[in-house]
């Protein structure tokens, strides 16, 4: 939900709400962050481990974060996300305050307070800033829509049972009914 628009909020506006309060900043639009549910977590810890196991496995130069995990999408203070997964293989982008510039693949992982901000604010944003693959996923519907921005912006709906190849890695299949 996003707070009243009487001024652009900054970064420091976020970093000064009470602990345990969580927002994100969109073009200075400072949107606040419900806590997430069972099946939430759930889904964001099984698939970060799956492509953790990946990258592993392939002796892989990428890191997987998990919320809260600050990203700085543009060099600016007004622009600042907490993406549910984040994949970021260009070290150069990582300091100690999150990522600065767009990560290479985001999930997002829908609830209803965020599920259109995540499906509409956020999906222009993370093309626009350069992220290579966008996955939101909705676990009331038991679905990911996945968004290829590096190859002509394909986009495809698949269901938690489907196989769900993944863009910025080709052997990489990720079935989510398996994994919960």
């Amino acid at each position: 939900m996003a707070l009243p628009q009487e001024k652009t909020y900054t970064i420091e506006v976020v970093y000064a709400l009470p602990e345990g309060q969580r927002a994100e900043l969109i073009d200075g639009q400072m949107y606040m962050m419900a806590l997430p549910n069972t099946i939430h977590q759930r889904i964001s810890y099984s698939v970060a481990r799956k492509i953790s196991d990946y990258i592993d496995k392939k002796n892989g130069g990428c890191d997987v974060f998990l919320a809260p995990f600050a990203v700085f999408l543009n060099a600016d203070d007004i622009n600042y996300v907490e993406p549910d997964i984040s994949i970021r293989c260009d070290k150069s982008k990582l300091d100690d305050r999150g990522c600065n510039g767009a990560p290479d693949w985001i999930i997002e992982i829908l609830s209803p307070s965020t599920e259109r901000t995540d499906c509409g604010i956020k999906l222009f944003k993370y093309r626009s800033a350069g992220v290579r693959e966008y996955w939101n996923v909705n676990p009331r519907l038991r679905t990911a829509n996945v968004y290829d921005f590096e190859n002509d912006e394909k986009h495809r709906q698949y269901s938690f049972d489907d196989e769900i190849p993944v863009c910025i890695y080709e052997d990489l299949i990720i079935r989510i009914s398996d994994l919960l």
